[in-house]
């Protein structure tokens, strides 16, 4: 029995690591495409590329948010917890500063389109 749970608790993390590999790869290249798209509406004098670059930033901190929480349940140590628990925490303050940026943002433009 003792061999059944060794090979479950290796096949799930496995699937946890893989996983969060996988999170945080779809967070940087919409990171990556973010930027050159708002690299583009900048050299074209765009005036939602703030919208655009505040929106993108915060999608990307959803899908790396989502690796950190998976992480954790492969966790072993306090310590290492304590650590991810940080991470998780200062994201989810600048995914939270973020939206708040992009209502602001909102609000702004909001003149500039009627």
């Amino acid at each position: 029995m003792e061999g059944v749970y060794s090979v479950a608790e290796n096949i799930l993390r496995y699937v946890v690591e893989f996983s969060t590999l996988l999170l945080e790869f779809f967070g940087i290249c919409i990171l990556v495409y973010t930027g050159v798209k708002s690299f583009i509406m900048w050299i074209r004098k765009n005036d939602s590329i703030r919208l655009e670059l505040a929106q993108g930033i915060a999608l990307a901190l959803e899908f790396k948010l989502g690796g950190e929480v998976l992480r954790t349940v492969v966790v072993r140590e306090w310590a290492e917890l304590g650590i991810l628990g940080a991470i998780i925490a200062l994201r989810a303050a600048l995914t939270f500063l973020i939206h708040w940026e992009i209502k602001n943002e909102e609000k702004a433009l909001e003149p500039k389109r009627h």
